[in-house]
């Protein structure tokens, strides 16, 4: 069974010479107690194309210390990353493997660089005699293990400060202080794995899926190819988070599903359509999977919003208990065939045939366009579309057919919002300005939508409740609520619709 904790660390460069200051001067260092010196030994793993250090994850089997095991550690934010950690076994513990395989998918993973240890710990503590950080002098000896360089060996001193659970990280500020005025100076290497791949072979360690070149955005192709890849990487990024059932994390790795088939969609004048056709058709069932368990988790947080709002007198029967019931069953249930999903092959090969994509780009003439030219009227013709499914909602009649109605130009404004916000660093702020309105008009018909998908489980609850002899009062009051909010999305619809469709916001889309 794997576990998770927040690491939150600098590191900083050192020699077997450098001393430590007096960091009881660093604000809210009380002490600093010396906890010896312990022996480490790490193998470090990786694809034979270095897939993990491109992303700058580590996986390691480390024995010695205090914390021996399996390690995957998985970047947040420059200090910060998140560290799995499985007991100490002969081999890659399942649960880590599944984290890795958006980025490894069927490559193995294989020794690359063991790294030796002995580490010199100190412990800063408060006035209470709290722990609020671990400091640490690591004597290090790094030996390359795969077939280019093996047996070639690098070693070097470095200082480690890693915050303790719960403390503001601004102690990490006021150490740093001490330690500058000192002459200790940050490390230009963010871990040790990249110290030692740097250091034992020429050049720095290349994935096959290697990292464009940060280059200038100059044709519409270079926009429109640099949005696809934000949104691949984010694909991939999130995999591991949507398996540990990180807050928002489906809702995320959907939107970028979406963003990447509105993409495909709307600029079929510079991406050929007979190849992103059949990713549009696989990013659509992957969209719809991650919809089932996101849907349960919108509907779970909108019903228990609305039953809290509710005073006691108006809940009669055992309102919340069932609410919870209903709710857990289905997310369960959800949770099940999402990670069933990730780990399809199904899965495993769009994310390849996406990688393939923007290793050889199929483009179109119209690729070669200035992006102010060819961006804008892919837009507009999105706009367009969603002008015609608005209207054609509000042409309707309140009732079933109008709730289709609004929830099809629901489906057309994140496509414009979308198409805008690729067009984005191109077009600037009146891209940004038109997405924004966009924005808008999706957010009262996604909230009409959401109603009615609301009033439909209410529905549902109150049979249940009738069958099981309990009162369904609240549940029609809460349909009630339900149809009342809809209704009144309704009515802002034109206004909203309105505002954003202002013939001045098209012609600064145009230029």
């Amino acid at each position: 069974m794997a576990d998770s904790k927040r690491e939150i660390e600098r590191k900083y460069e050192a020699t077997p010479e450098t001393r430590l200051p007096d960091l009881t001067r660093a604000a809210g260092v009380s002490a600093v107690v010396h906890r010896g010196v312990s022996e480490l030994d790490a193998v470090y793993y990786d694809t034979e194309d270095f897939r993990l250090a491109s992303d700058s994850l580590t996986l390691r089997r480390r024995t010695g210390g205090d914390d021996a095991g399996w390690h995957l550690k998985l970047p947040v934010s420059a200090d910060v990353r998140d560290e799995i950690r499985s007991p100490l076994t002969d081999t890659l513990p399942p649960a880590l493997g599944e984290l890795l395989r958006s980025r490894v998918r069927n490559t193995p993973v294989t020794p690359v660089v063991r790294i030796l240890t002995a580490r010199d710990v100190h412990h800063l503590l408060d006035e209470d005699g709290a722990l609020l950080a671990e400091l640490s002098v690591d004597e290090v000896l790094a030996e390359r293990l795969t077939e280019e360089g093996h047996g070639t060996t690098s070693a070097w001193t470095e200082l480690e400060v890693e915050l303790a659970d719960d403390v503001d990280p601004a102690l990490l500020d006021a150490v740093e202080r001490r330690l500058r005025k000192a002459g200790v100076r940050p490390s230009a290497a963010p871990s040790k794995l990249a110290r030692a791949l740097a250091e034992t072979a020429p050049g720095k360690p290349r994935s096959a899926k290697a990292k464009a070149k940060e280059t200038t955005p100059r044709t519409a192709g270079d926009h429109v190819l640099a949005y696809v890849r934000r949104q691949v990487t984010a694909l991939v990024e999130l995999d591991p988070a949507v398996r540990r059932d990180l807050p928002d994390s489906v809702h995320r790795m959907r939107v970028a599903t979406r963003r990447l088939r509105s993409a495909f969609r709307t600029y079929r004048k510079v991406l050929d359509r007979t190849v992103t056709d059949p990713l549009r058709a696989e990013l659509k069932w992957l969209a719809a999977e991650l919809g089932v368990d996101r849907d349960q988790e919108v509907l779970g947080e909108r019903l228990r919003s609305h039953v809290a709002a509710l005073p006691d007198t108006l809940l009669l029967g055992p309102v919340s208990a069932r609410l919870t019931l209903t709710s857990v069953a289905r997310r369960t249930g959800s949770r099940r065939r999402v990670t069933s999903v990730l780990d399809a092959e199904r899965y495993l090969a769009l994310l390849d045939s996406l990688d393939a994509l923007l290793a050889d780009p199929p483009l179109l003439p119209g690729a070669a366009r200035p992006p102010r030219d060819a961006l804008p009227r892919a837009v507009l013709k999105d706009y367009e579309r969603l002008a015609a499914r608005v209207g054609h909602a509000l042409d309707q009649q309140p009732g079933a057919e109008r709730d289709v109605a609004m929830h099809e130009a629901r489906k057309a404004a994140k496509r414009v919002r979308y198409a805008a916000e690729a067009a984005r660093p191109a077009l600037g702020r009146p891209a940004k300005k038109f997405a924004k309105r966009m924005k808008s008009v999706q957010s009262v018909l996604g909230d009409h939508q959401d109603s009615v998908v609301a009033r439909d489980a209410l529905r549902t609850l109150a049979v249940q409740a009738h069958g099981a002899g309990e009162s369904a009062f609240t549940w029609g009051l809460l349909y009630g609520h339900e149809e009342a909010a809809a209704a009144a999305r309704e009515r802002e619809l034109p206004e909203v619709w309105a505002r954003a469709s202002r013939p001045d916001l098209r012609a600064a889309l145009k230029g």
